[in-house]
This record gives C-alpha cells, structure tokens and sequence, in this order.
C-alpha cells in the first residue's frame, strides 16, 4: 500500500557522488522551504535525528527565487542549486552535489543535458553534461594558485597550497593518507589566509596522472569525496610535476582522482578550465516532516 503524505511532509531525495551524500528538496516553484534555515539543513544532514548527508540541496528554479546568485543567471539557466553545508551554513560550490543536482534533473524532470545544461550556483553559471557512459561531467571554472601556506593535524605539520576553486583549499602532499589520522576535527589552518573555514586535502601519489586524497571539508567534516577538492587537488599536483597550462599542442591534461568513495577525473583544459567527471546515482525518496523553526 502506498502511503500518503501529511500535509505537513515535504518529499526528498537522497543521492551521492562518490560516496559524498545529500538530501535534496525539490522545490521548483520556491513555495515549499522557502526559508530553509541553517539550524534546518543541519537537522536533514544528521545521520541519527535526520535523514544524513553532507551537505542539502534545495532545486528551484532562478525565477522563484530571490537568492542574488539566481537573480543573476535569470535568463542564462532555469534551474539554482541552492546548497547548503552539513551545518547548515551557505556554500558556493560543490561539485559532488552539482552533478547529482543534474542526475536529478535528467532522471526526475526529464532535462535534456546530452549537450550540456546550464546550472546557476553561488559560484556562478556552471555547465554539467551527461556522457554517453553514464558519468556526468561539469565545468568547474577557472581554479586560482594563490600561496603557500600550512595545515597541521595528528600533531604534525605540512606545507600547502592555498587553491581556490570559487571556495577555499589548502592542498597538502604527504607520504600516507593515514599520517592525517581523525579528519571528523577540523585541520589547524592559517586564519588570516582562511578567515571563513577551508577545505583541506591531504594527499598521495600512487602513479603518473594519478593521485589520492583524504579532506576535511569545511562545515561537514570528513566527507568521502569533494568534487571541488578533486579539482584543487589535480592543479596542485599537476603543476608540481612541472605541468603548465595546456596549449593547442597539449590541449587537455587530465588525472585520475582517487577518494574513499571511489574515482573521479579531472581535466584541466587549453582555455585554463577544470572540468570535473564522475559518477552521480539518486538511492532513496521519501517524506519528511521539518522541525519547527
């Protein structure tokens, strides 16, 4: 027997990319959390209160929203992926949820994304496409090498870059994922460089174009993968194997990612972007009934 929702449920989803999870809240027409608060999103990602994930996606479109990112892109992109971290604190990008935001898209509404689709983020327009392997691949922008910087964790120290991929990274290189030892505690960090939180990367060579990492992500703790993390990860690596921007004679560098939850591809293009490809898979649906406010 089918049950019926209580007037008072909302209906969710739930998927991940590479093991890194959401709940996602169709909200088209903007009416059903209009107002989903931090202490809210926070409660949907408790994985023993709530439903658990790391971070909430809210689909709505651009037009029934008021967020400054979606009014900007009306007109560029119908869809706004409204994300939030596994605390409830606002994000600019995750490129994990943005591809499940697209496997939603595609398997719940039936959006064409064979050749492309435009998504508003806080982080800008970001263009995600579904290859013919199932695997969905987004542009993920132009990733900044700002300094060098440090983290500490497990009582030690490394050296690290500072990468911005439209949020914060601090990518360290270290000889063993395990020498990071407990990620769920953030990872000490240079708070001038990092005012607002950072994501910080801790990784490993395991072969040519091929590199693993652990993170700590800011607002959710250690997630089994970051989309964004996976594209810091891949210019910090590649450019300290010498690589430098791909020209027409080398127009594409790309490298295999390894995380805990599985594998991912980063390529950095001719024109200076990343775009990042894996898999995105929806698993559960259901109802859930909000906390007051």
């Amino acid at each position: 027997m089918t049950r019926i929702p209580r007037p008072d449920e909302v209906a969710f989803l739930k998927g991940h990319g590479t093991e890194n999870d959401f709940v996602l809240i169709p909200d088209p027409d903007g009416s059903v959390v209009p107002d989903l608060t931090p202490g809210t999103a926070a409660w949907l990602c408790d994985r023993r209160a709530g439903i658990g994930g790391d971070g909430v996606i809210r689909v709505v479109r651009c037009d029934a929203t008021e967020d400054p990112a979606a009014v900007a892109a009306r007109g560029q992109a119908e869809w706004f992926m409204d994300y939030r971290n596994a605390d409830g604190s606002l994000a600019e990008m995750c490129g994990n949820g943005l591809r499940v935001f697209v496997r939603y898209l595609v398997d719940e509404i039936g959006v064409d994304a064979a050749d492309g689709l435009q998504v508003a983020t806080r982080d800008g327009l970001k263009r995600a496409t579904v290859r013919e392997d199932g695997w969905i691949s987004a542009e993920m922008g132009v990733a900044r090498v700002l300094a060098d910087t440090e983290v500490a964790a497990a009582g030690r120290v490394w050296p690290a870059v500072h990468v911005d991929v439209g949020n914060p990274h601090a990518v360290a290189f270290v000889d063993d994922l395990a020498e990071a030892g407990d990620l769920r505690e953030a990872p000490v960090h240079d708070e001038t460089v990092y005012p607002d939180g950072v994501n910080v990367e801790f990784v490993v060579r395991r072969g040519p174009e091929h590199v693993a990492f652990r993170v700590h992500e800011r607002g959710s703790g250690e997630t089994r993968s970051c989309g964004t993390g996976a594209c810091a990860v891949m210019l910090a690596a590649a450019l300290a194997d010498g690589r430098t921007r791909p020209s027409a004679d080398d127009p594409a560098i790309t490298y295999r990612v390894d995380v805990p939850g599985g594998e991912l591809a980063v390529t950095w293009t001719a024109d200076d972007q990343l775009h990042l490809a894996g898999p995105a898979v929806l698993v559960a649906r259901g109802h859930v009934r909000l906390p007051e406010a």
